[in-house]
């Protein structure tokens, strides 16, 4: 159990200019003081991060967006209403003084608030904005215990806050409201329709004009296995191939029954979307962990729920769908 003297500690460490990885109820993010230069550089060498990939900047609440954007629009405040403190990231246009390092060098800022009591301690602890991306490195699986920041970074980081298992288990919903029209950049749990009926408005689609936003390479959230996403009735037929052949295949299906295969790691995923999402980065750890040649996943459905999903795992295995 966290305790004030390890928020207090948390606090010290950003203040020092050190890291702190924290949980969020996305994934565990790597934080720093986002007004420290220096400080938000060492997320990039911790990482191994591009420094043109910018970061999202964590506030207590919606009044902390003045300090790190101009010209916000009356949408920022709709949607805080109806979404913050939560899993919703608004890029909006950067305010005089917010660093390059923060902003990947672009002329927007990414914002949000998020919901953990343990990060809206810690925020609230600090009084200013923490740079978190989540702390894994560059391109590879989240973490979504404090176990997994072990596992990537071991005695590498200041502090970490342990705050158990994250909810939601995957990255937030990242919209642009830097222009005209509001577009999602990366999806999330706060779908679409949800920002829409929040808006009174339809969503434009990003254009090659958006801004750059985390998670948009094509290769991210990837284990080092090789990962193919395909439909159910391929994943059985090639799974049995590959066994045949020799090789060690581990399995995330989620309608697929298992097969009784000799040298078969399967995990049958959640049916919902949401229990899902929660599980996706557990389970592509555990199935990296255990020594196979490939990682088998049975793609997920079409519709609109599963966007964020088919997003992580079309992005994890580069595209290998």
């Amino acid at each position: 159990m966290l305790s004030e003297a390890d928020i207090a500690r948390a606090v010290s460490v950003l203040r020092a200019g050190g890291l702190v990885a924290f949980p969020t109820e996305t994934v565990y993010g790597l934080g720093a003081d986002a007004a420290n230069d220096a400080a938000v550089q060492k997320i990039f060498a911790a990482k191994g991060r591009p420094h043109n990939h910018p970061l999202i900047v964590h506030i207590a609440d919606v009044t902390h967006v003045a300090t790190w954007a101009r010209d916000v629009p009356p949408a920022v405040h709709r949607l805080a209403q109806r979404f913050w403190p939560g899993p919703l990231t608004m890029v909006l246009k950067r305010a005089a003084g917010v660093s390059d390092f923060v902003t990947g060098g672009q002329q927007t800022i990414a914002l949000r608030a998020p919901s953990h009591p343990v990060a809206r301690a810690l925020l609230a602890r600090f009084g200013g904005g923490i740079a978190a991306p989540s702390a894994n490195r560059y391109g590879r699986v989240s973490a979504t215990t404090a176990g997994h920041v072990r596992q990537e970074f071991g005695d590498d980081l200041d502090f970490i806050l342990d705050g158990g298992a994250t909810d939601i288990g995957i990255e937030s919903t990242i919209v642009d409201l830097s222009r005209d029209r509001p577009s999602v950049l990366r999806p999330g749990a706060i779908t679409e329709r949800m920002l829409e009926d929040a808006l009174g408005a339809p969503l434009a689609p990003p254009d090659r004009a958006s801004p750059r936003a985390p998670g948009m390479h094509a290769r991210h959230y990837a284990p080092r296995t090789p990962l193919m996403v395909m439909e159910a009735d391929l994943l059985l037929e090639l799974a049995s191939s590959l066994v045949r052949q020799g090789k060690r295949v581990a399995v995330l299906a989620r309608s697929a029954q298992q097969p009784l295969l000799q040298g078969l790691t399967w995990i049958g995923a959640p049916a919902d979307p949401g229990g899902y999402a929660h599980a996706l980065y557990a389970d592509l750890r555990r199935l990296d962990a255990a020594g196979c040649d490939a990682i088998l996943a049975e793609a997920p459905p079409g519709d609109m729920e599963w966007a964020a999903v088919r997003d992580r795992l079309t992005r994890a295995s580069a595209g290998g769908v």
